[in-house]
């Protein structure tokens, strides 16, 4: 393989790793509205197609033009902005002719990590086309306190819903923690004195 045309595809398929799962879907949903680029407490689980790079780091970095893949392998950390997201190994597969992203998958302690949510798995599946995100392998997601725990775990990004399964023998767990109440939330309000 040329060197520099191997550089070149690496390129390209970084910058595609910017419009990686539900940015992409949020801007599809506000049908390409400008309201100025993605905010810290966008509610999008994952990396955003704002223009913040996303810088990888990893111990090794193959591409593969037959197969159309680049596989980052051994202490792969991907970072943009807010979002880390951690793993053994990341394989982005892309289409050969117009060169977007067709799929990520990040494999072997997967974690990945946003403000106060974290979510942790053996297998993070990244499908552009169909705008879901699977996460599977003892599949842990947790926001603040709240945890929901199942072998395997769906998000819809464009649906905005998810669902979590359990494996065999197993079944979900979820934990929730009320938010803290107000000052005065649930005292009765004091009567006026009549004169």
């Amino acid at each position: 393989m040329n060197p520099s045309k191997g550089i070149g595809l690496l390129v390209i398929l970084v910058s595609l790793f910017l419009f990686f799962i539900s940015g992409e879907a949020q801007e599809k949903k506000r049908g390409g509205k400008s309201g100025g680029g993605a905010s810290k407490t966008d509610r999008s689980f994952g990396f955003t197609a704002s223009r913040s790079p996303i810088d990888i780091t990893s111990d090794t970095v193959e591409a593969d033009q037959k197969t159309n893949t680049v596989i980052f392998k051994g202490n792969v950390v991907a970072k943009q902005e807010d979002t880390t997201l951690y793993a053994n190994t990341l394989t982005i597969t892309y289409d050969q002719n117009t060169k977007k992203l067709k799929e990520i998958v990040a494999v072997g302690n997967v974690k990945v990590v946003q403000l106060d949510r974290r979510a942790t798995g053996q297998k993070a599946t990244f499908d552009q086309d169909k705008n879901k995100v699977v996460l599977d392998g003892e599949a842990v997601v947790r926001e603040g306190t709240n945890v929901i725990r199942g072998e395997r775990i769906i998000f819809y990004v464009d649906e905005e819903r998810s669902v979590v399964e359990g494996g065999k023998g197993s079944r979900v767990s979820t934990s929730i923690t009320p938010p803290p109440k107000e000052e005065g939330e649930g005292r009765k309000p004091k009567e006026e004195k009549k004169k």
